[in-house]
């Protein structure tokens, strides 16, 4: 449960390795946060037609005061782990030995499966020029 969290105490460290676990433990308090939102915002908005254009439903966002807060709660939490979830996604490519700039070529669609190959593999044993193994592994001898 402390890996879950440790993007947040690293808030903008993007030196260093990041486990696995680390980054996906991350994805799962991200995805769930982001569900409790989406859940209080739509909660707020009362029913919804079946058929409503994406127009209609920004005029009934709108018009519903009460969407206000969940609408900043989002907006905040945005703002707020903006930089924990990169920081977090470059500290995982480190753990393969590569540049963390390569996290750039996920604004493009291909890239974006190599950033999610980058999250699946398992890092290099040992140290790399990126520090210590977070495993704590010793380095392969050959």
């Amino acid at each position: 449960m402390s890996l879950m969290f440790q993007p947040l105490r690293k808030y903008a460290t993007f030196s260093g390795r990041a486990r696995r676990k680390e980054y996906w433990l991350w994805q799962l308090f991200m995805i769930i946060l982001y569900t409790v939102l989406g859940i209080w915002l739509v909660s707020t908005l009362g029913p919804l037609p079946e058929t409503a254009t994406a127009d209609e439903l920004m005029v009934q966002m709108n018009s519903a005061p009460a969407a206000t807060w969940p609408m900043l709660a989002i907006a905040l939490a945005s703002l707020l782990l903006f930089l924990p979830s990169l920081a977090v996604t470059v500290r995982r490519i480190h753990d393969s030995g590569n540049s963390g700039w390569w996290i750039l070529l996920g604004l493009t669609a291909i890239g974006s499966i190599v950033i999610l190959v980058f999250a699946l593999i398992d890092g290099t044993p040992g140290p790399n020029r990126h520090g210590p193994d977070p495993k704590g592994r010793p380095a392969p001898g050959y």
